[in-house]
């Protein structure tokens, strides 16, 4: 079952690349600095795909204004994440993460993780919002084929950022 609002996120730390710089990405790291929109993609080298990550890229200047930094998951490996770049999507500057071994693990921990048919194995397409305290304060799963709302998710930002 998802997490959902009012959950705590569960910790995590994962590899990642932004562009072509290697990092670990640690949710606690922003705990206290920064809301975190956490997206998870199914696959890489798939369409709908292929529109999210540079989608959250495009706007991620918007996310910063609102305080927020956009942490992108899925089950696939590092060099899939580079050669996905380099062959497909364009030099991406959000952290792309490898939920990749244990495979699914953090997908899991946030409840998303299928372990049904059709496509066992991998992420659901969902978006959670961190809030600066670890707290959960925003969550959708999305149907596979159908890329998240960033309007829905700038707006939820905004309403974290409101005073009262």
């Amino acid at each position: 079952m998802p997490l959902k609002v009012g959950d705590a996120a569960p910790d995590f730390e994962l590899p990642a690349v932004e562009g072509e710089r290697h990092l670990k990405i640690r949710l606690s790291d922003f705990q206290g600095k920064k809301n975190v929109v956490v997206s998870f993609h199914p696959l890489d080298w798939t369409p709908t795909c292929a529109a999210q990550v540079p989608a959250f890229d495009a706007q991620r200047e918007k996310f910063a204004s609102l305080d927020a930094q956009v942490v992108d998951i899925s089950v696939d490996s590092i060099p899939s994440k580079i050669a996905w770049q380099k062959k497909e999507i364009g030099q991406i500057h959000i952290p792309m993460c490898a939920d990749f071994y244990p495979h699914g693990k953090v997908s899991e921990q946030f409840g998303i993780l299928r372990r049904e048919q059709p496509f066992p194995g991998i992420s659901e397409r969902a978006v959670f919002i961190v809030d600066k305290q670890g707290k959960i304060a925003f969550a959708k799963v999305y149907p596979l084929d159908q890329a998240p709302n960033n309007e829905e998710l700038l707006a939820a930002l905004k309403k974290l950022a409101a005073p009262g």
